[in-house]
């Protein structure tokens, strides 16, 4: 599933169709990927030139979420942990958080890695 982002419709409808593709996994592996597909995809709407491009897939043991701004824009390779109170900041620590594996490629952008428990 690709979709391109630029609005709060197409966002919705994008977490939409992800939510058709996982239907069948279990609440918890939905979840943890919408997150971390919202998450990412709000970083490339903010950092990225205003526009995403986002693709999930869904193999036999994961799910692979790739986003991408409308510029490069190459996040950290680790992310500080934010204060309790604070009101940003907590992205990328949340992606990290639910996903085993985080990459960043020019071309591709941000590709995620969430492992499906078996």
């Amino acid at each position: 599933m690709t979709r391109e982002i630029a609005d709060a419709a197409s966002f919705r409808a994008a977490l939409e169709g992800m939510a058709r593709l996982l239907a069948d996994l279990p609440e918890g592996a939905r979840f943890d990927s919408r997150l971390v597909a919202s998450e990412l995809i709000a970083n490339a709407l903010k950092y990225g030139g205003g526009k995403a491009y986002f693709t999930c897939e869904r193999g036999a043991e994961e799910i692979v979420i790739r986003v991408r701004g409308e510029r490069e824009f190459e996040p950290p390779e680790a992310p500080r942990c934010p204060e309790a109170t604070a009101e940003r900041g907590r992205g990328l620590f949340l992606v990290d958080a639910f996903s085993v594996r985080r990459e960043y490629d020019k071309a591709t952008g941000l590709s995620v890695v969430i492992r499906l428990d078996p």
